[in-house]
């Protein structure tokens, strides 16, 4: 096969992470590629020049990408094709203004995501951690009746703060392992949806999170999301309450979740997400009813496979003409 256009170049498109390898191999067929060395993290120097010197860049969600970088960028840049579905650290606003398109990759991650949250919650509930470190530390005296006693999650009420792909893929699954279905959303979901999943809606959160035995928070980190679950809302749940996270750590106010830990006004956590990064509060740490994932949820061969193929469908429909098929759009945010 000719190609159509023989003289057009292929389009320079800089990766700012190492990608896993069919996916990095299949983009330097595609196009003119500049892949990293090494998965060190891209300096703000480096992602500005990365920006003036491709077509494309196809950042992640360690890459923070702000209005002065855009305005730095030069015009050569068309298209920020992240490898992720959060796009939160993207300034997609001021892209859009400069004329650069962002796309995602949504979908990708739901069922993975929504593993990572029954895990996280049967873990905190039936108190594994502290099982395995006992374990671990060659502490096991042996059976007994009443030691190492958790919770059943079957019959619990489970309140999701979020019910898009992944919150409706979370209410799946508890409703599989008996819990109770409660939601919080922007929207109410069609009465069909709410049907199907089971689910009750409240349109006040805090009345919701005030009756809720587990809380997952499965929202995206917006300006109106930013510590949705801060100290005053916090307060409202019950001592025997379990929060789980595997959104965005934003949503949660850490360091008002750890003084309600510690002090035992909550019972216990799950966490794969935290507030600034992967600088976790220390105190947050020391907790034994604390369970803490380094940002483990989407991470399966799978789904980064299927990451990397959505990327390089973006791109190559954007250079083929095309609108890419997960364009983000601003009203989307």
């Amino acid at each position: 096969m000719h190609s159509i256009h023989p003289t057009r170049q292929k389009l320079r498109v800089s990766v700012t992470r190492r990608l896993p390898e069919p996916v990095e191999t299949r983009m330097k067929e595609l196009f003119d590629v500049a892949l990293r060395e090494d998965d060190s993290k891209m300096t703000r120097e480096e992602l500005i020049a990365a920006m003036q010197g491709s077509d494309v860049l196809v950042p992640t969600v360690t890459d923070h990408i702000d209005a002065s970088m855009l305005a730095q960028a030069g015009d050569r840049l068309k298209l920020i094709a992240n490898f992720g579905a959060g796009v939160d650290h993207i300034d997609v606003t001021t892209a859009r203004q400069r004329g650069i398109l962002v796309s995602n990759t949504p979908g990708v991650v739901t069922e993975d995501t929504a593993d990572m949250t029954m895990a996280l919650i049967l873990a905190v509930t039936r108190r594994i951690p502290e099982g395995l470190a006992e374990m671990q530390a060659g502490r096991w005296g042996g059976w007994s009746p009443t030691s190492h006693l958790g919770g059943r999650v079957g019959g619990r009420r489970l309140g999701i703060l979020g019910m898009g792909r992944i919150g409706q893929a979370v209410a799946r699954r508890a409703a599989v392992f008996g819990m109770q279905v409660h939601y919080h959303n922007r929207r109410r979901l069609r009465p069909e949806v709410e049907d199907e999943l089971q689910a009750t809606y409240w349109e006040s959160l805090d009345q919701m999170l005030s009756r809720m035995d587990v809380i997952s928070v499965n929202a995206p980190h917006t300006p109106s999301t930013f510590h949705l679950l801060n100290a005053r809302r916090l307060k409202l749940l019950k001592p025997t309450a379990v929060v789980v996270n595997t959104s965005r750590g934003e949503v949660i106010d850490e360091n008002a979740l750890t003084r309600m830990l510690r002090a035992g006004e909550i019972a216990g956590a799950g966490l794969d997400v935290f507030e600034h990064g992967h600088e976790i509060n220390p105190r947050l740490r020391e907790l034994p009813n604390v369970v803490l994932l380094p940002h483990m949820g989407s991470a399966t061969v799978e789904g980064r496979a299927e990451m990397g193929e959505k990327v390089i469908i973006n791109i190559k429909t954007f250079a083929d003409g095309h609108r890419p098929p997960d364009l983000v759009v601003p009203s989307m945010l």
